[in-house]
């Protein structure tokens, strides 16, 4: 099932999407239909809903694509980042591709090679980015503005010290995420991720999510990004040097994951700053994030 936010009157609202391509209204739904009981103000209390929720969210699409409930069908939605105000930080993972490893080291003229354990660091809410939305970047503090596609979990079921064979179970579903980075600031700050990724629209996330039961293996994925039509990622999540299971169960060794948590797994090769010469945003560019199986996700660079 594709679940997305839509802005709706100039509010979010939690929607389904049908298999007219359309999206239910899914609070606007359940409204009228008192027996599937369905909290759905948002799609972050419907991930806290559990089980229960999403079983009344599939039983409204199906009475929906069965032509109930034709008050609350959208057509022509406008969409925002599926959890447009993250309750945390966005947990991401760096140097999990070996090629992406491997070409850094090349740009860099260092030796940094395989981490025995994964490399964490968080992007803030503020960050956040809808599909279609602007890419902001700010001319007088960095001038090497980077991008980096990643397939991104979804947590729905909370936990701590989750053991690598239960860790799909604590998985709500997948979207996409481009890690936006100011490679200068990163640089200037001693290396350390956070500044440089943390700038306000260096998060693009979207379109939507797709829960899990509708992706079999997260492992085999195609993950691909281009920059004005021109492919600048190509890679496979087969590739991930550590697998979700481990990223979870590393992740949440002595920290709690709640439902709503987004971990960003990581980019493939092909970054601009890898590349001879480096090929940086600029304003007006247009980039187009790709993984098989949940869609496109579509940014445009702007100056802030």
């Amino acid at each position: 099932m594709r679940l997305a936010t839509l802005l709706i009157g100039g509010k979010p609202a939690a929607a389904a999407q049908l298999a007219s391509g359309a999206w239910l209204n899914i609070a606007q739904a359940a409204a009228a239909d008192p027996q599937t009981k369905v909290e759905a103000d948002s799609l972050q209390s419907l991930i806290q809903g559990g089980d229960a929720a999403m079983a009344g969210v599939a039983a409204l699409v199906a009475q929906a694509d069965s032509g109930q409930h034709a008050h609350a069908v959208v057509s022509d939605a406008v969409l925002m980042a599926p959890i447009p105000d993250p309750r945390k930080n966005i947990f991401c993972v760096g140097r999990n591709y070996a090629e992406h490893i491997a070409e850094g080291e090349k740009a860099q003229n260092i030796k940094v090679g395989v981490t025995e354990h994964p490399v964490f660091f968080t992007k803030p809410p503020t960050s956040v980015v809808a599909p279609g939305g602007d890419v902001l970047i700010f001319p007088t503090i960095s001038q090497d503005i980077d991008y980096e596609v990643e397939l991104a979990v979804i947590i729905g079921k909370p936990g701590r010290n989750i053991a690598k064979a239960d860790a799909f179970d604590h998985v709500f579903g997948y979207t996409i995420l481009n890690d936006i980075t100011a490679r200068d600031v990163q640089r200037r700050h001693g290396g350390q991720y956070f500044k440089g990724k943390g700038f306000d629209g260096s998060c693009p996330i979207g379109p939507w999510i797709v829960t899990k039961d509708a992706i079999k293996n997260p492992h085999d994925l195609s993950i691909r990004l281009s920059v004005n039509g021109q492919q600048r990622q190509n890679g496979k999540t087969a590739d991930m040097i550590f697998d979700i299971p481990t990223l979870i169960a590393s992740l949440s060794e002595g920290l709690t994951l709640e439902p709503g948590d987004i971990i960003a797994t990581g980019t493939p090769s092909g970054v601009g700053y890898a590349m001879d010469p480096p090929q940086f945003l600029k304003a007006g560019d247009q980039v187009v994030c790709d993984v098989s199986q949940i869609g496109q996700l579509a940014n445009t660079v702007r100056n802030a």
